[in-house]
């Protein structure tokens, strides 16, 4: 593709210096070490890196072309100045590819807590409908039943593997695409360019404030999404609709954005879907479900009040386009849940759960969902990351020692803050609670240790919660990341049990 024609893609182009030709662009490219012959290089600026410091690199590398913040003194090959570089490269990224997101429904889905789940339940329903459908979560990308790693520590990848994904589905002949959208693939640009038709809101609480520094510009960056709405290009005869929590104490602040159609849902607030009548099952929780286009019963293989949440947000979003109840009913009765994600690992000699809640409204959340699931004690095995929102620490600590019998303490990607002075201050939160050590709660930084010891000293009837990394396959220590599975080591605590 030549550099003119991905040029008029950009928003603004403030300036063109360098020699004027127009090269044919064999890739697009945003890291240096990656430049090849006839690549254009876009410098981004990162919040460690700045891409301009490698010009030279990228030039000797064989850049024939450049995408700039601030342009050097002198260019040999052609070089656009704009004001936003990351901006620029979703749309470079967007244009290469097509524009994919405008053949193709987009559902962005936005919180700080539930957003795979509720991603994961709206393509569920989608499919049950005859839609085929991709999806990108925290847990990776899914296009046309190929399950796609999108990379360590990652929710919304960066825009050139959105629009890469997007693209692929389209080829799968996929009608909708359902993406995860997190505060800072927001807040970095990288959805930027993706034509979204329906924006979820989940729910907002203290989260990744060490990033944003404030919870207004946290909240604003979630709110870009519902933004998108208003300011990216309509489809024919497709509603722009926003599906917020009604629950939540930010659904005014999201109902301000424009939208054809706004639907809310909840459990307290009224709203157009509700549910009531909730009762714990022995796989999950039933309920009645309110709607638009009438009310029937739902049984969800999931349990927990938040799950009920979820499900409601799914719901809003299959009747906004239109999907009968039943179609809803039997895709939910049949979801078969996400890996991480309140994962039932093992039932004997007592359960044992796996969970990725990271946050201090997840750890409350997923402990009250599962302590009706055990008769005996509830053991709580979790961490908090390092160089993340240190605030939220002895907060976990706290809603650990309150809602579980037995707390241990570990690592969870420590980085290169001290592990010790993170379980400290978690700890503290611990003994706010009351808890004693060594009787209530222990402090084993080693999580294999940690995990093990929760097994091995449960009692038939307990139940053992692993909490804060889910999915995820690496841990970082300093500034490495090794193997891990949460999954793996469990398994192998249990086994042990049996020897």
């Amino acid at each position: 593709m030549r550099l003119s024609k991905l040029a008029a893609a950009l928003p603004q182009v403030l300036k063109h210096s360098g020699p004027a030709i127009d090269p044919e662009i064999a890739r697009i490219v945003y890291d240096s070490r990656e430049v090849s012959p006839e690549d254009l290089f876009v410098a981004v600026r990162g919040t460690r890196d700045d891409g301009h410091r490698y010009l030279g690199d990228a030039l000797q590398r064989g850049a024939v072309a450049l995408v700039v913040e601030t342009p050097p003194a002198k260019t040999p090959v052609p070089t656009l100045v704009v004001p936003d570089s990351r901006k620029a490269l979703a749309h470079l990224a967007a244009a290469w590819h097509g524009y994919p997101s405008l053949h193709m429904r987009i559902v962005g889905v936005t919180g700080t807590d539930g957003k795979t789940t509720t991603a994961s339940m709206i393509r569920t329903i989608f499919q049950r409908a005859g839609y085929p459908t991709g999806l990108i979560t925290s847990v990776g990308a899914d296009v046309g039943g190929r399950e796609i790693d999108t990379g360590l520590h990652t929710t919304t990848p960066d825009a050139p593997q959105v629009q890469a994904l997007l693209a692929e589905m389209v080829a799968h002949g996929c009608e909708y695409a359902v993406l995860e959208a997190t505060s800072h693939g927001l807040a970095q640009d990288r959805l930027e360019a993706c034509h979204f038709d329906v924006a979820v809101l989940t729910n907002l609480t203290h989260e990744h404030l060490d990033y944003h520094g404030t919870f207004a510009k946290y909240r604003a960056a979630k709110g870009r999404l519902f933004e998108y709405l208003s300011v990216t290009q309509r489809k024919s005869e497709v509603l722009k609709v926003a599906v917020i929590n009604a629950d939540d104490p930010s659904a005014a602040y999201f109902e301000d954005y424009p939208a054809d159609l706004q639907l809310a849902y909840g459990l307290r607030e009224p709203a157009q879907v509700m549910a009531t009548n909730m009762a714990p099952t022995p796989n999950g929780i039933r309920f009645e479900a309110f709607t638009p286009s009438g009310d029937f019963p739902l049984e969800l293989p999931l349990p927990g009040e938040f799950n009920v949440r979820n499900a409601l947000a799914s719901i809003a979003v299959a009747i906004s386009q239109n999907i009968d109840p039943p179609v809803i009913q039997e895709a939910l009765r049949r979801f078969p849940g996400v890996v991480g994600r309140l994962e039932r690992i093992a039932l004997e000699p007592f359960r044992v759960i796996i969970d990725f809640a990271h946050t201090p409204h997840s750890l409350e959340q997923a402990l009250q969902a599962v302590r009706p699931m055990g008769a005996g004690k509830l053991w709580v095995v979790f961490g908090c990351a390092g160089l993340r929102d240190r605030e939220k620490r002895p907060v976990m600590g706290e809603s650990a020692g309150r809602l579980a019998d037995r707390v241990v303490i570990t690592a969870e990607d420590p980085r290169t803050e001290s592990l010790e002075e993170i379980c400290a201050q978690i700890e503290k939160g611990c003994r706010r609670a009351g808890r004693v050590a060594e009787a209530d709660y222990w402090i084993i930084g080693d999580r294999a240790q940690a995990i093990g010891f929760a097994i091995e000293k449960a009692q038939p009837g307990d139940l053992v919660l692993i909490t804060g990394k889910g999915h995820e396959k690496s841990m970082c220590f300093g500034t490495s990341e090794y193997p891990w599975s949460d999954h793996e080591v469990a398994r192998e605590a249990l086994a042990r049990l049996k020897t």
